[in-house]
């Protein structure tokens, strides 16, 4: 990356916390200096800050590249999210409010979540899962998800949470892996208007013999018909009826396995990414206080995240309510019943922190900032976002159009590997600069390098890589220790190797440029295509845009660009002349070298439901390839939409 293109990152808007925000603070900036001064040390005192039943006296064992952290203690993890917090007079405080898609709406408080969970570990217990049994969790976002997830923790079975948009076969891959017993899921629920059904890729995913599931525990929720399987099939309902109420939570190792999270290789099954209890946690609860200023008494958090993805984990279920925070949690889309559901949602409970996805918050830019500004959204302290880069121009929109022109947005880098926020501003403390990460948390430790493992100058892209070891990190690939040593840590040896670009300007902010394989080789420069990307949304006409390489017999790769143009260009300006328009726009804003090949003005991008834009079919649009699996597609016709307009 050492010919990388910088001049689009060159950003020169600020913006410094307010004397009150700062004043009002979580922490400030001294916290950078106690991390530094002694880095193991204060990563012990922020696991302290948890309930311990037996405490720790090792803070970290590392054999590069296998770490432990905190291991001769004992913890309960759903013990630190649930029973605490009552136990300390909270029980009366709001942990969910949650929202069905059709309107219906739930209060749970925290001492009704731990009742719930009591029950549920019961359940469970008598179905013959034990300590180290794996579950699978096969659920949308309704309360009884977080009841399973820490049900699974309580007792020590280690879960792993599917996404409700996989197909059976890859349900089926998960459960083999993982080799559960029990798969816990829902007949169906609520998206876009209709019941989506979960409990028949249960039965399709389980049809074939060979697994190990003995039973399939099942919410009712879309009330829709599904078969019945009388020696396996159990109603949640009918089993939480019949539970005894009250259960102890005994300590776990801290190096307990607490859950296994898929996520997608480059070849070959997806990775099971394996994360153990004490130092997850610690991270997880300790991000989510600084990152967003937190103080559980004020605040009322809203992750927007789907629990069968990583920032669901650390960001709806563990790190919020280790912390005792209120929450709110929707089922379905933002759209349905209207563009004006989540900014209503908003109002109504009083959300005081955001934290979306940017192509989310791309996507409510071109639907329009009049359903917004319907709502009052006053109650917003802090706004975040998470999954990709953000550009700088989404940025504004989202602290000017959502956050009033005065709410700190704060950029969160981080993976499932890494199991909590790595590189972030803290909201309190950080002077903001649109686009960009800016600093790693204090306590982490990263390094910007070239090919060789040598540090790149300042100014100058390189690899980003996580040179100490951190209490969230990934412990293995389950089932296959020696991939997980050749996929992270093969490269550098020591040095966590994330996969993704960086680089650190001369303010010392920290930009994230992609993934290193979204990376260009045009005529022996390497291209960001975060950086064209970003260049392509700030142009008036650009709604929404994602950049991929193509093969090229000139020019070894060449720029391809995929735009949804915003309605009020759409109507005046012919697709041809769209399209040199914004060519033209790039190659005068970062350079002739970056001029794109081809725009091909879309109507929509390939998307996961968690929002991320699936770039891999792009390119092999863009190649004239047959497209591959879009199992994983939010909305499976998109890719036809786009093949048409490419005619």
């Amino acid at each position: 990356m050492n010919e990388s293109i910088d001049s689009l990152m060159n950003e020169v808007r600020r913006f410094p916390p307010s004397e009150e925000f700062r004043a009002e603070s979580v922490v400030d900036a001294s916290i950078y200096d106690a991390a530094e001064a002694d880095r193991l040390q204060f990563w012990a005192d922020r696991a302290r800050e948890l309930h311990w039943h037996e405490e720790f006296t090792q803070v970290l064992d590392w054999q590069p590249p296998h770490a432990k952290w905190f291991y001769d203690g004992k913890i309960n993890v759903a013990y630190n999210c649930l029973d605490r917090h009552v136990e300390a007079g909270n029980g009366d405080r709001v942990a969910f409010h949650w929202e069905g898609e059709p309107g219906d709406q739930r209060k749970i408080t925290y001492a009704e979540m731990t009742a719930e969970v009591k029950r549920l570990a019961n359940v469970m217990l008598g179905l013959g899962i034990r300590k180290g049994d794996r579950v699978a969790i096969y659920m949308p976002m309704i309360p009884e998800s977080v009841a399973a997830m820490l049900a699974c923790a309580r007792i020590g079975a280690t879960h792993t949470t599917v996404f409700g948009g996989f197909s059976p076969q890859n349900l089926r891959m998960r459960v083999d892996d993982a080799d559960a017993k029990l798969v816990i899921t829902v007949d169906g629920f609520n998206r876009k208007g209709k019941v989506f059904a979960l409990k028949p890729t249960v039965d399709t995913a389980l049809e074939a013999e060979g697994h190990n599931v003995e039973n399939v525990l099942v919410v009712r929720r879309g009330e829709n018909e599904i078969d019945w399987n009388a020696g396996r099939d159990i109603w949640y309902h009918e089993a939480m009826a019949d539970a005894e109420p009250e259960h102890v939570a005994e300590g776990m190792e801290a190096e307990h396995p607490l859950f296994i999270l898929y996520t997608s290789g480059t070849t070959g099954n997806p990775k099971g990414i394996l994360h153990t209890s004490a130092g997850y946690l610690t991270q997880a609860a300790y991000t989510h206080r600084i990152v967003f200023d937190i103080k559980p008494e004020r605040d009322v958090f809203w992750c927007t995240a789907d629990v069968g993805w990583v920032t669901g984990h650390s960001y709806v279920v563990y790190g919020p309510m280790a912390n005792g925070v209120t929450q709110v949690m929707s089922e379905g889309t933002f759209d349905t019943p209207t563009p004006h559901r989540p900014w209503q949602m908003i109002e109504r409970y009083g959300v005081t922190v955001f934290y979306t996805a940017p192509t989310a918050i791309r996507t409510f830019m071109k639907i329009g900032r009049e359903y917004p500004q319907e709502s009052d959204l006053s109650s917003l302290r802090v706004l975040g976002t998470v999954g990709e880069p953000i550009n700088p121009e989404a940025w504004m929109w989202y602290r000017d159009v959502i956050g009033g022109g005065k709410t700190p947005v704060v950029d969160t880098w981080w993976q499932t590997e890494t199991g909590a926020i790595m590189i972030s501003p803290l909201a309190g403390v950080t002077e903001l600069t649109p686009g960009s990460a800016e600093h790693v948390i204090p306590g982490i430790e990263i390094g910007i390098l070239n090919e060789k493992g040598e540090p790149v100058p300042q100014g100058q892209g390189g690899l980003l890589t996580i040179t100490s070891p951190w209490p969230g990190m990934l412990r293995t690939i389950w089932g296959d220790d020696k991939r997980y040593r050749e996929t992270y840590w093969e490269k550098f040896g020591d040095k966590y190797f994330a996969g993704d670009g960086a680089r650190i300007d001369d303010n010392g902010d920290i930009w994230l440029l992609g993934r290193v394989d979204d990376v260009m080789n045009v005529s022996g420069h390497r291209l960001s295509t975060a950086e064209i990307e970003s260049s392509l949304v700030a142009h008036e006409a650009t709604a929404e845009a994602a950049v991929v390489g193509a093969s090229d017999a000139t020019t070894g790769q060449a720029v391809v660009a995929f735009v949804i143009l915003k309605s009020r260009f759409e109507q005046t300006k012919s697709v041809e002349e769209a399209e040199a328009i914004l060519r033209k726009h790039v190659a005068d804003d970062i350079g002739a070298i970056a001029r794109p090949r081809q725009v091909f003005i879309v109507p929509d991008l390939p998307k996961t439901r968690s929002g991320k834009i699936m770039r891999r079919l792009l390119r092999d649009l863009a190649e004239g390839r047959e497209v591959g699996d879009t199992t994983t597609l939010a909305d499976g016709s998109v890719v036809k939409a786009i093949q048409e307009q490419m005619r």
